[in-house]
Formats: C-alpha cells, structure tokens, sequence
C-alpha cells in the first residue's frame, strides 16, 4: 500500500515479490531511520491516557500578511492599507477580509490574535512548532521539542493502534521551512510521517490493496526473504512492539483516516483539492486543501496532534507577480478550506476537544514596497484559532493604525504555547521534560501562563 495525499490515497501497483530492504524498512515510518517498534517502545514508556483532546497545528510557509487577512487598516495612506476592504462578521465590531466570507459568517466559531509578538527575524520554522525563539538562550543541547513530540512524550497514545503525533508537513526544498523534529527527547518521539520521506517506505511490495489485511499473505511475502534477513541477523529482537508495528501497517483505522477518497464525495469537494506535487515557487509546501480534511480524518481516529504546512507566503512582489495578484489566488482557496474544518469539527462534535491554530513564523511590513509586496516583520505577527472549548467569537489584542506595532494586549509565543498544551489537558507549571543532560526543562518560555481570555 502506497499512502497518498489525494482523493485516491490507497493503491499501487503490485510487484512479484517483496524486496529484502523492503522489507526492513517496511516499519520505517518515522525520520531518521527509526523504525516502528522503536517509536511504540519509547510510547510505551511515555505511558498512556485515555484523553482525546488533540491540536491541528497549520503553518503559512514564509510569513502571511496579517494587515491584508485579519487586521485591516481601510483608514491608513494607500501604501500602507493596500486595495481589500474588511468586511463585517458574524460577530458585531469584529471585521475581516472581504476575500474571507465564509471566514466572516462564523466569525462566532474563531479567535484572531491580532498582538503576537517576539517573532524571529528569519524564514524558520522552528518558533511555530514549537514556541521557543531559536535565537533566545539558552537553548539546552539537542534543541527544543517540537509540540507533537513534547504530546507524545508526556501523554502517549489515546490509542494503541494509532500513533499520538502525525505530521502531514511536505519537505520543502528551503531548509528553514521544515519543521524542527523532536530535539533533545531524540528520534524516537519523531512524529509517523505518511507525507515524508519515508513515504516510499510504506509500500509492502507485493501485498496488493486487496490482500494487505490478509496476515497469512503478509507472513508469506516476508518468508520470502527470510533466509536472507536470517542471515544477516536482523530477525534478532523481534518483539510484541514488531508485532504491533505490522498491526500498525495494517490496522484499518489508521488506513482509513489516511485515505481521503473514503470520505463523502460532498465533504471533499466541500474543502477542495490541490495539487500536492505543485510546491508553491518552487521552495514552498503545496497547496493542498485535502490535507486539512486529512487532518480532521487523523484528529478522528485518535491522533493527538497534526501538523501540516500549507502554500507559501512569503509575498515579496515583483514583475508580474504582485502580494495583491497571490493573495487574488490563496485567499479565497484559504477561505474554502479552513471554513470547511472548523464546520466539519463543530458538525461531528469534536470542536470542544480539538484545537485548530494558524499562523507563520512572523508578518508583513506595513509600507507597500516599490516592487508591490511586503517584507518581513517581525514586530508582530497574527494568529488564528478554534475549537478546543475555547470562548471563540473575539479578538485578542490591538495594532496601532498601520498596523506595524502591538498597541493592546501583546501576547507572546510561550502564551499561545501554554494555551495548547492546556487544552491537551497538560498542566505547563508542573510538567517538565529531562533534557540530554538529565535537567528537567519546562514546556513553555518564561513561565508563560494560558491567555486567560480563552480559559
């Protein structure tokens, strides 16, 4: 089985017989290498709890502009205001976007951080997943976990047969894209990766669709190369976790929630397709709605975090290709596709449990620049949340009036971090994880506390 991004994710062609390295790395479905049993021991001994609360982490690849989505400034010079006028919502006094009516008629469902502050300087990844400045000292050895491998570590699997972390995040060609990986708790608490570079590695070669739930025909294609794998001793150490790792690559539900063409052909076309084999110039993610109603799939079947990247962002102008012109084309797409989610969450009664949030790694200048664009900005940046019982129908914090600076309410990563980790029901004051050198480190920069407008 080949797992795909897309309306048709199960299939593959199939082959005479299953290769000896496929069948070594048929459980290597997490980064560097590490195989499945490995990471279900390090889950097994992170412990287990039976809570379903659970986060959709969506990073803007490059920085989008938050004075041209959910902070507009209609009063500001031209050059700093730009050609969208805010239109109201759902939610008296609060405006948005005219390029986001779905977004405004349930305005009522969503949070906007308008105030973030703190935000690197540079295209990095690193602070949105996991809330940390990587620029901030001191940085323990191994660097700082990211969310989903922090979850796993602390909570374990709500469900045995479904890992707690997924990442559905493309591999960008600009390096500083990606996300981080799991720092000091090491590979093992890697998020299971079905969109990686390991994706090749989820095809048991010679098991076709039809027969991959069929053990005996899964034993018989591994017998055929097992005088080999004997041989060189790799059938050493084969345990319940091995066990569990084929249960893993055939377990239905984990299946299921990956393939997208499962689900009700109205609800797909609801979010829209993407091409994902299209990397937004070049060096971007792709634009992919599907992968939020893959996430929502994940969230379902009893993952406790998704992360995934969507298009690029970072709108610097130039001939022919204007901030203005690229919003033309994602906004509406954007609108589309995050609408569908939280509807999607609210409809099928997960929005108490699961949190949504969206952001970059920092927003836009305020001027207009001569090329028709905007620069970077790390002064602030903007956030979108939703779902996870919060008090939705606000707006946290204010700009000034081009939107270049936090006038009211800065809120900083560390808060928004505490946030999530409290909606997963992790307790940021009292839990700490052990570092490469044995000293317990907190979730959280500062000592953050959760925004107590959404407690």
């Amino acid at each position: 089985m080949r797992v795909q991004l897309g309306p048709t994710a199960l299939g593959g062609p199939p082959r005479d017989r299953m290769s000896r390295r496929g069948f070594l790395t048929a459980g290597a479905l997490s980064l560097g290498g590490l195989t499945l049993p490995q990471l279900l021991r390090a889950e097994a001994a992170a412990g287990i709890t039976s809570s379903r609360k659970s986060v959709i982490l969506i990073y803007l690849v490059g920085g989008p502009p938050h004075q041209d989505m959910f902070d507009l400034k209609p009063a500001a010079p031209k050059e700093i205001a730009g050609p969208w006028k805010p239109i109201p919502t759902s939610v008296p006094g609060i405006q948005i976007c005219e390029a986001f009516p779905r977004l405004a008629r349930m305005m009522d469902k969503l949070v906007i951080v308008r105030s973030l502050v703190g935000n690197q300087a540079d295209h990095d990844a690193i602070q949105v997943f996991n809330g940390h400045n990587p620029r901030k000292a001191p940085v323990p050895s191994g660097g700082w976990p990211q969310l989903g491998s922090a979850v796993a570590r602390v909570q374990g699997p709500a469900d045995s047969a479904i890992p707690p972390f997924v990442s559905l995040c493309y591999t960008c060609t600009h390096g500083p894209y990606n996300e981080p990986g799991p720092g000091f708790l090491g590979p093992a608490l890697a998020p299971f990766r079905p969109m990686g570079p390991a994706r090749n590695d989820m095809v048991l070669q010679g098991v076709t669709t039809d027969r991959f739930g069929d053990r005996k025909t899964l034993l018989r294609s591994f017998d055929k190369v097992r005088r080999d794998i004997d041989a060189s001793g790799a059938m050493r150490g084969m345990d319940a976790f091995s066990e569990q790792a084929f249960g893993l690559l055939t377990s239905s539900r984990l299946a299921e929630a990956l393939d997208i063409s499962r689900e009700d052909p109205r609800v797909i076309a609801r979010y829209g397709t993407g091409n994902p084999k299209i990397f937004m110039d070049d060096n971007g993610a792709p634009r992919v709605p599907q992968s939020l109603l893959m996430a929502r799939r994940l969230i379902e079947a009893g993952v406790r975090v998704v992360t995934l990247n969507y298009s690029k962002w970072d709108w610097h102008g130039g001939q022919n290709n204007s901030i203005f012109k690229r919003e033309a084309e994602d906004f509406p797409v954007f609108d589309q596709c995050v609408s569908a989610l939280v509807e999607d969450l609210h409809q099928r009664g997960l929005d108490e449990d699961c949190t949504v949030v969206i952001m970059g790694e920092f927003g836009r200048t305020p001027r207009i620049s001569a090329q028709v664009g905007r620069d970077h900005w790390p002064q602030v940046n903007c956030a979108l949340l939703a779902g996870g019982g919060m008090p939705t129908g606000q707006v946290i914090g204010a700009t000034d009036r081009i939107g270049g600076e936090a006038v009211a309410r800065p809120v900083s990563f560390g808060e928004l971090y505490a946030t999530l980790y409290r909606n997963l029901g992790i307790d940021t004051d009292q839990t700490t994880l052990p570092d490469l050198n044995g000293r317990p480190q907190y979730l959280v920069e500062d000592s953050a506390k959760p925004l107590p407008e959404l407690i």
